[in-house]
């Protein structure tokens, strides 16, 4: 989903099995399907706490920190549903239904914007989602240190924009992840090949979880990165085995439906 190109080199993917769980745009995530993940992928997973203690949690929550009040978004980690709650709008994914109830400052596309952050910031665990395809790519360099990585892509039907492709980075010391590269493809319908980076290197341990404290988008140019464009700060950051009562995601009594 969501600017170099990068050559990618197919490798057979041999590890240990796994269940895996992927959102569909229904919402469904739970599944028995056992998939083979890359080992470098596994030894990500370990790094950042295990992806079977991700698989524990039932409820994720955390404020992103901003000038006019932060925004607070609560996730259903079995079935992705979530509600987001801002200064000026909520809105949610009921599992069924897209909502948003705003005032007229909000220029926000709902449906785009439910579980995008949380993509973002469940890394690198979602990668362990139904539906993917691993791919070896290049590295990637930054202040004279190479990055290897994946590319992630997914199968038809999985998602609302089955055309996103992830690249994951990683340090090849310690297999702590530190960047991700993403294409955004949910108004085109269509493939892109211009790469966004985050930066990957401020985290910090939740209920044995190592998730980030903050994410930086970098800008790059002519396939290098170059230098930092925006930080996104988190708080009250929350993962919990309690599983979400149903009435949180449900559709406020002024909400409109997205479709």
């Amino acid at each position: 989903m969501k600017n170099f190109i990068l050559i990618f080199g197919i490798i057979a993917i041999l590890s240990s099995c796994k269940t895996e769980t992927k959102p569909t745009e229904t919402g469904t995530v739970q599944s028995t399907k056992v998939i083979d993940y890359p080992e470098a992928l596994d030894k990500i997973f370990a790094n950042h706490g295990s992806l079977d203690l991700w698989k524990k949690m039932r409820t994720m929550s955390y404020e992103i920190v901003k000038e006019n009040g932060n925004e607070k978004q609560t996730i259903d980690l079995y079935n992705r549903r979530e509600v987001i709650e801002a200064s000026n709008f909520k809105s949610g994914y009921d599992g069924t239904e897209y909502w948003v109830e705003a005032d007229t400052t909000y220029k926000g596309n709902a449906k785009f914007y439910t579980n995008l952050i949380f993509y973002f910031y469940a890394m690198p665990f979602v990668l362990a989602d139904e539906g993917i395809t691993y791919t070896k790519s290049d590295a990637i360099s930054f202040e004279g240190k190479d990055y290897p990585g994946y590319r992630i892509s997914y199968s038809d039907g999985v998602g609302i924009s089955p055309q996103d492709e992830y690249f994951i980075h990683y340090d090849a010391e310690t297999y702590e992840m530190a960047w991700l590269g993403y294409t955004v493809t949910y108004y085109s319908g269509a493939p892109s090949k211009k790469i966004s980076w985050i930066r990957y290197n401020d985290w910090k341990e939740f209920s044995g979880l190592k998730l980030p404290n903050s994410l930086t988008w970098f800008k790059s140019e002519d396939g290098e990165l170059t230098e930092p464009r925006n930080t996104r700060n988190f708080a009250n950051v929350i993962v919990s085995e309690k599983e979400s009562d149903d009435s949180i995601f449900a559709k406020t009594a002024n909400a409109k439906i997205v479709e």
